[in-house]
């Protein structure tokens, strides 16, 4: 054991292969040596000193790898102590470079930062010159397209005429060239059997059969011919074998299929249409309509016009040749007829066609404008009520209004084509949304003095109170009572402001009522006038100073009265306009005009509506420019500050109404409610004329029942109901004859007279336009179913500037029906038989609108109609009821001669309708009082 201490043994082959396994990962090793070690060539040598290296091998491979690993490792260390030294050099050289002062550069990012901001502003203002420009190129191109399309839908309508025009022309030519080919066959036919016939018998047997071929062809088209005649003449079909029969029975018979092949036959027989077309039964039923046009006018026609009357006159003459050259067809002549016959035939044909086509594209040219006119009516309807937050009301309409405007919209688009139907609807619905009112949004017309103003809901008390604008006020205060009374009924005289139930019974009817000046403006400008005048007189009597202090006191009272107190511009206005200062520079002689007036240049901008802003841009440079005029001048920009302040002071006065809208609806049929029963309980009023105007109305009623039920059976569902009593008394108060007096109003809709004399001037206004423009249809012959809209806007216009009234004199009324019957002259070729009798027509129906009775047979029948139209939609209650009836609204305007005033009926319906719901909201109880004691009395 002391030989063998220094050797090493090496462990076992199992167990050295688990302890001195090879640390390094396989793709770590020489590749030479795994090469080496891998070859086939080595196995031998590997395998035979496998046992002689095994015991150094293993443990000189470990001691070499834990070598080579540690020397990897402090080469990594070494290579991070440089890296980080580096990264030190750098941190310390940054820090240096940082702490170190800048010098100039500062100055240089200045510079920097300035001429950026200078480039930014330049492009800014560029960017913005550019849009402007490309706004207005947009514009115009805008513009240029559109009259582009109007310029070419103009020229392809004109296109379509003439190559409408193009093709009958052409089908004349077709059908005349087509009956000289004929004749021409027929001569040359007769020429060769005349030929045949003379020749010489040098080839007898080739003419023989030449003549028997000719001769049986010429007797299978004679049998051709006679079989075509025999079957339509089987049908008995003329004038004088169906005038009897009716129009049902006649238009079952032309109809039918077979008639309308044999009519083709015998059409195309006659050189009518022609033989290489295929059959056309269009062209066949427009032939054998003509004798529902002869026969039946009043069924097939809608009117008597004057086209009209040129379509039967022609359908007339084309049905007496056509049975004339029927009658000599027959086996003598070949069942061939006369050529001038032929050709006069054809002709009439011709003429009857271009009749028809034109009468029936103008009978569909009204048609459409009628069923438009009814799609913009329910497009109105539905634009009225589709903001209705109250109830049901917009859900009610929707499903119907839709319903009928599908209808009418398929039926357009059947009528003028899709595209051209799409166009007329879409063009119609914006010139009508384009003549309602435009409504400001509430940032337009709340003033910038009223921006803290928190929006909260007024009392809905009695006196339901609404700031008024104050009236002016003198410099010395008088404080008995009775001069106070006298100082409020004036403030109620003068003030534009009406009192509370007028103000919740508008705001009922119109939820956008906004109060206007009207003919206070012109009551106040006089006012101040007269202030000023009494200024410039004293002026001149040496008084300036205390006009000039009463003035300013104005001035400040008006201002500070649309300002909230405790503002901040309200503090401003008071200190600024202090009258003791001004009194005191006035007497020093230092107070200045000029100053003031700046004062009020600057102040106005910030108080005003933003939609003033044009108007006080306009009045601030007028009172600063020229300061150093005389006192007159002065004097008048004074009166102009003044008038601007009152508008100021209604803008207020509206936006303080705008606000308290909603509660004021909400609560108006209570108010107005309790309002009367106060009136009535004090006696101020009685329901005496309201007793009087139901009973006359419930009478009337009745009178016509008993009159539709002549043998007096009394069914329950005829008696009148109580709605229908009170429609048909609010309609007769609108469409009564001769001037409203004010004892045929009730007590319940005192506050509706003017709004219902408005609407009977304007139905007076309707049945003297329609009553002259049917008389000028009438005699034109021109069809009276087709709005003359432009010819009834200027007329429109010339009777709503120039009223005829009781007051109008003879050389007035004579000028109105000169200018009346100008308006036509212009528009129209008038003959003149037909000048006189439209002028004397015109001046007859002005005349009696200005008594407010008509006794003309047409105006009658107008008024009439315009009454009975406005009752049937007014009396609608349900939702169904009222779309139902506006959607037919046009076509029955247009049957009773006054297609022109679709919008104007409307209007006038809504307005009628709205009166009605809000006075039966506010009375119903006293109705129902009145409408017992009339039934009452009825049974007794």
């Amino acid at each position: 054991m002391s030989d063998d201490a220094g050797q090493v043994y090496a462990p076992p082959d199992r167990i050295a292969a688990r302890f001195y396994r090879d640390p390094k990962p396989r793709h770590f090793k020489s590749s030479a040596a795994s090469s080496r070690r891998n070859s086939l060539s080595s196995i031998q040598s590997h395998t035979s000193t496998r046992s002689l290296r095994r015991t150094s091998s293993c443990q000189s491979n470990y001691i070499a790898q834990h070598l080579r690993r540690a020397s990897i490792i402090e080469a990594r260390k070494a290579r991070l102590a440089d890296r980080a030294a580096h990264a030190e050099k750098v941190r310390l050289r940054a820090a240096m470079a940082k702490a170190a002062p800048r010098g100039d550069a500062s100055a240089s990012e200045g510079r920097a930062l300035a001429a950026q901001l200078a480039r930014e502003k330049k492009l800014a203002k560029v960017a913005a010159a550019c849009a402007e420009e490309v706004q207005r190129a947009k514009q115009k191109a805008q513009e240029i397209k559109t009259k582009k399309l109007e310029e070419e839908k103009q020229a392809r309508l004109d296109m379509e005429e003439k190559m409408a025009d193009a093709d009958r022309r052409r089908a004349e030519y077709k059908r005349n060239m087509t009956s000289r080919k004929s004749r021409r066959a027929s001569e040359q036919e007769k020429k060769l059997a005349d030929v045949s016939e003379g020749d010489d018998d040098t080839s007898p047997a080739l003419n023989q059969e030449e003549m028997a071929a000719r001769r049986i062809q010429r007797a299978w088209r004679v049998r051709q011919r006679r079989l075509i005649v025999r079957a339509y003449t089987d049908f008995h079909l003329s004038l004088e074998g169906i005038r009897h029969h009716s129009f049902e029975h006649v238009g079952s018979l032309l109809s039918g299929m077979p008639i309308i092949q044999a009519t083709t036959k015998v059409l195309r027989l006659l050189n009518l249409q022609d033989k290489e077309d295929s059959p056309s039964p269009q062209a066949t039923r427009t032939f054998l309509s003509a004798y529902l046009v002869i026969l039946h006018p009043a069924s097939v026609l809608s009117k008597n016009g004057a086209q009209e009357q040129h379509l039967n006159l022609k359908a007339r003459d084309l049905i007496t040749l056509f049975e004339s050259v029927m009658s000599t067809l027959s086996l003598s002549n070949r069942f061939q007829a006369p050529v001038a016959m032929l050709q006069d035939l054809s002709q009439a044909y011709t003429t009857y066609v271009s009749a028809f086509d034109a009468w029936r594209a103008q009978d569909s040219s009204a048609l459409v404008e009628t069923m438009i006119a009814s799609f913009v009516e329910l497009d109105a309807i539905w634009q009225t009520v589709k903001d209705d937050t109250r109830g049901a009301v917009a859900e009610d309409y929707r499903q119907g209004i839709r319903d009928n405007q599908v209808m009418f919209l398929s039926k357009i688009r059947k009528l003028a084509g899709p595209e051209r139907a799409d166009l007329l609807i879409k063009k119609a619905i914006r010139e009508s949304r384009r003549r309602r009112v435009k409504r400001r949004s509430a940032a337009e017309v709340r003033p910038r003095a009223a921006a803290d103003i928190e929006d909260a809901e007024p009392d809905s008390s009695e006196t339901l109170p609404i700031v008024a604008p104050p009236l002016p006020q003198n410099s010395v205060q008088t404080g008995t009572a009775s001069q106070d009374d006298v100082r409020s009924n004036l403030a109620r005289l003068f003030s534009p402001i009406p009192s509370n139930r007028i103000l919740t019974h508008e705001l009922a009817i119109d939820k956008d009522f906004r109060i206007s000046s009207g003919a206070h403006s012109g009551i106040r400008d006089a006012i101040n006038r007269e202030l000023c005048n009494g200024m410039r007189e004293g002026v001149e009597r040496g008084m300036g100073t205390p006009w000039t202090v009463a003035m300013a006191q104005e001035i400040r009272a008006k201002l500070v009265h649309i300002v909230k107190p405790g503002n901040s511009m309200h503090n401003f206005i008071i200190e600024a306009l202090d009258t003791d200062l001004i009194y005191r520079q006035c007497e020093q002689g230092i107070f200045s005009y000029a100053n003031f007036f700046s004062f009020m240049a600057n102040i106005l901008p910030k108080l005003c509506a933003p939609f003033r802003d044009a108007q006080i841009k306009t009045l601030a440079d007028d009172l600063v420019s020229n300061n150093d005029e005389d006192m007159g001048t002065m004097i008048e920009k004074l009166f102009r500050l003044l008038h601007f302040i009152d508008l100021l002071s209604l803008d207020y006065s509206n936006f303080l109404l705008m606000n308290a809208a909603p509660v004021l609806i909400r609560e108006s049929a209570g108010y107005e409610s309790r309002m009367f029963a106060a009136d009535l309980a004090s006696g101020a009023i009685t329901l005496a004329c309201t007793d009087r105007w139901w009973r006359n109305a419930s009478v009337n009623l009745l009178t016509e029942a008993d009159r539709r039920d002549p043998e007096q059976v009394r069914n329950p569902a005829d008696r009148p109901t109580a709605h229908h009593v009170y429609t048909r008394g609010l309609v007769d108060i609108a469409f009564g004859q001769g001037p409203l007096n004010m004892t045929d109003v009730p007590e319940t809709l005192a506050l509706d007279v003017e709004r219902l004399c408005a609407i009977r001037q304007k139905a007076l206004h309707m049945t003297t336009i329609g009553s002259v423009l049917l008389v000028a249809k009438n005699m034109l012959k021109r069809d009276v179913r087709s709005p003359w809209k432009a010819e009834a806007s200027r007329l429109w216009d010339l009777l709503s500037k120039e009223p005829p009234s009781e007051n109008t004199s003879e050389d007035a009324l004579a000028s109105l029906s000169s200018r009346a019957f100008g308006v036509l002259e212009s528009a129209h070729n008038l003959p003149p038989s037909t000048k006189s009798a439209l002028q004397s027509a015109a001046s007859r129906v002005i005349t009696q609108a200005s008594s407010q009775r008509f006794t003309d047979p047409v105006a009658k029948v107008l008024y009439s109609r315009l009454r009975s139209h406005v009752l049937s939609r007014v009396v609608a209650r349900t939702s169904s009821e009222r779309v139902r009836t506006a959607s037919g609204a046009s076509e029955a305007l247009a049957t009773a001669g006054l297609p022109e005033f679709v919008t104007q009926v409307g209007e006038m319906v809504e307005t009628l309708r709205k009166v009605a719901e809000v006075d039966w909201a506010s009375h119903s109880v006293w109705y129902e009082q009145v409408a017992r004691e009339v039934s009452e009395a009825g049974d007794a």
